[in-house]
């Protein structure tokens, strides 16, 4: 998924690229190669109202910022000996954190002559052993990365002096993890499909001027150090510290510590940067498999889920087929009991049960006329010349 995400901003790259601004964007900033405030004691800032200190660390908070900055001191002395392991040396000293909240308060913390640019998100002083933070920037998901870039520069600027830019901010993305990003892939992608990978003598102390271009810079400059580092290690990175520190220029603190040249180490870095950044590691690489069993997986789950309806449909429709037999069943035994028990007849000429008693007492005095003598059960009875009243007669059921 990741290469197919590359391929798209490759595909839209010539679309943006027209629109791009010269105009820095919000990154971490720090007195690289520029003048730093002088170094002469300083008063805190009244904005400051207290401190958090740890072995290695001071962190100064204001008001606002007491929560931010106590948070992070639990967690900065693990950054620096994860810094240690990668350089092969630890700087001296205790470094100054100052964290406040929002832009007045990050500027308000600032070094006298030392104004963060109005596009910086946070700040380091390295020869001072100063870092500003914005407890706000902070709290956002680059936040702990931008203390590490920042804790990068001081960290050479205290181990020695006259690193080359590219060194500097590829060391910095190194160590925050910034060299295994899209946006660098992306970049060293486009530089080796349009032959634009920068020398790295020319990005010495100067920097590229189009967008486009600062961010190749940034994307080699972390992959030839991340190739430097793992070549040669902790151990070589340290003998390179070390060198430096002596005050000699840094290509020839550079051949001392790694028995080579600059330019040797960038050459056969270049060798393999097509292998790396170009087409086949987007048809070969173990992400594009990954990519493909998911692709896999996906396909079964639909698969499997359409059989699931089907065999729902099916078991629905056996369903309907076994209610539509037990009511023929059900019907076809009711005619059966209809069959052996027939309901009563009903009157012909459409009177109701109550009128048949009736007729049949009518019938009865057709059958014995008055002066004759009334048959019932064999024998006759003769009406009474008295008056005494004759029983009445019987209803015939």
């Amino acid at each position: 998924m990741r290469h197919l995400l590359l391929l798209l901003m490759l595909l839209l790259a010539p679309l943006t690229r027209a629109q791009e601004l010269t105009l820095p964007t919000p990154e971490a900033g720090h007195a690289n190669g520029g003048v730093e405030p002088a170094m002469v004691p300083m008063p805190r800032p009244a904005l400051v109202v207290g401190e958090v200190a740890t072995p290695r660390f001071r962190l100064l908070y204001t008001a606002r910022s007491e929560g931010s900055a106590r948070q992070l001191a639990g967690s900065i002395e693990p950054i620096r000996d994860a810094f240690v392991s990668v350089l092969g040396r630890d700087w001296p000293g205790v470094t100054e954190i100052r964290v406040g909240v929002g832009r007045e308060e990050f500027e308000a913390l600032a070094l006298p002559g030392g104004a963060p640019p109005g596009w910086a998100v946070a700040l380091a002083y390295p020869s001072h052993r100063i870092v500003l933070l914005n407890a706000l920037t902070m709290a956002g998901p680059e936040g702990m990365v931008t203390l590490r870039h920042e804790l990068a520069h001081v960290a050479l600027g205290q181990l020695a002096r006259g690193w080359p830019r590219w060194f500097q901010e590829g060391l910095a993305q190194n160590l925050t993890g910034e060299n295994w990003s899209m946006t660098h892939y992306a970049a060293l992608f486009r530089a080796v499909k349009q032959e634009k990978v920068f020398r790295f003598e020319h990005l010495h102390s100067a920097w590229p001027d189009l967008p486009s271009d600062v961010e190749i810079a940034y994307a080699q400059s972390a992959a030839f150090v991340a190739w430097l580092s793992a070549k040669y290690g902790p151990e070589g990175m340290g003998r390179l510290v070390d060198e430096v520190a002596t005050g000699q220029p840094f290509e020839q603190a550079f051949g001392k510590a790694f028995k080579s040249s600059l330019w040797v180490e960038e050459m056969a870095w270049r060798e393999g940067l097509a292998a790396r950044y170009g087409w086949l590691p987007l048809t070969t690489s173990s992400s594009l498999l990954w990519l493909g069993m998911t692709g896999l997986v996906v396909a079964a789950y639909v698969r499997r889920r359409k059989q699931k309806e089907e065999h729902l449909a099916e078991m629905e429709e056996r369903d309907v087929a076994e209610e539509a037999e037990l009511r023929a069943a059900l019907e076809a035994e009711l005619a059966q009991q209809r069959a052996l028990y027939p309901p009563p007849p009903q009157p012909v000429d459409g009177g109701n049960g109550a009128d048949t008693p009736k007729q049949a007492d009518a019938l009865a005095s057709e059958w014995n006329e008055p002066g004759e003598p009334l048959v019932t059960n064999g024998q006759e009875f003769e009406d009474d010349e008295e008056g005494v009243p004759r029983p009445p007669k019987p209803t015939v059921h």
